[in-house]
């Protein structure tokens, strides 16, 4: 397949490339739902070399309130990651950078539980060629409790005049 028909073949599925000046504030990019599992727990603590027992000793869980393993705090973020959604196809010829990211930790994550991640459109920065888009990043569980909120900035390019 050739560059050409890729970037077709992405338009027919996402729709049109954007640029900076084509979001508007409120704007959602829906990623799909997960579901925790002890496979996803195993993977994140081999890659992180995060070895604290809270998140691979259930008996140590539980003698510390724990109802099961608690998810990395990393672990919990990377499902906000725009690449698994439509957001990273539809800025393909504009995305300069991921240049920002920050979260907050509200509420406990466990194996078992299904994490709902959305993100939002909540600032607009214009910039002279280009500029930053900040998206919200929230994630809910199954009950609807917000386990996590952040922001992710974007630098994306303005169309040519």
């Amino acid at each position: 397949m050739t560059p050409e028909e890729h970037h077709r073949l992405a338009e027919k599925n996402y729709g049109p490339q954007r640029y900076f000046e084509d979001f508007v504030l409120g704007e959602t990019f829906y990623i799909p739902s997960r579901t925790v599992t002890d496979g996803q727990f195993s993977a994140f603590q081999a890659a992180s070399g995060d070895n604290h027992p809270i998140h691979y000793d259930r008996p140590y869980c539980e003698a510390h309130g724990h109802r099961d393993l608690l998810a990395h705090g990393f672990q919990v973020l990377i499902q906000t990651a725009a690449g698994a959604g439509v957001f990273p196809f539809l800025v393909q010829e504009s995305l300069r950078a991921f240049i920002e990211q920050s979260s907050r930790f509200l509420a406990p994550v466990y194996v078992g539980d299904t994490l709902y991640p959305l993100l939002t459109v909540a600032e607009i920065t214009p910039q002279r060629t280009t500029g930053v888009l900040a998206l919200a990043s929230t994630i809910h569980n199954q009950d609807g409790v917000l386990v996590m909120d952040g922001t992710q900035r974007y630098l994306l390019r303005k169309r040519a005049a």
